[in-house]
């Protein structure tokens, strides 16, 4: 099987997993830390054009886990996110770690965070090594094995 198509289906799974558990995804800091990871990825090469806002935005809004969240506030806090990595990446992604780390008290919360993340990354059909590598790190701030995700 071509890698492509083995993470597209390892993509596939990781939403299938995150719908089994959408009743259990409810709190504060799995939205918080859930648009902090989207803008993590958006921004992965430290830039990020309107058309990939756009995108990572329709995507969060079409997501059936993130469904359990009033849309326009999840929009709203991807965007704040996404403005502190755009005026300074290093000291913005320190800051967006902080909130994803928000997450590891809960180890099923924490795990989804980090599929989200991969789902964001390879829904454009390329999971390039910055967006893996922003992952990765986001592993490390919530306590997380990346090899766990094959990152």
């Amino acid at each position: 099987m071509a890698l492509w198509d083995r993470f597209k289906e390892s993509a596939s799974t990781m939403q299938t997993q995150l719908l089994a558990k959408k009743n259990d995804l409810k709190s504060g800091a799995f939205r918080d830390a859930s648009m902090a990871i989207c803008a993590l990825v958006a921004a992965a090469d430290g830039q990020v054009d309107p058309s990939e806002r756009r995108r990572v935005t329709q995507l969060i809004t079409s997501n059936e886990v993130l469904q359990n969240f009033d849309a326009n506030d999840l929009q709203r806090r991807f965007e704040q996110n996404l403005d502190k990595l755009v005026a300074d990446f290093a000291l913005g992604k320190v800051s967006v770690l902080q909130e994803i780390a928000k997450a590891k008290k809960k180890p099923a919360e924490a795990r989804a965070v980090v599929q989200i993340g991969i789902v964001i990354g390879g829904a454009d059909g390329d999971f390039d090594k910055d967006e893996r590598a922003v992952v990765r790190e986001a592993c490390f701030a919530l306590d997380l094995p990346p090899h766990e995700f094959d990152l």
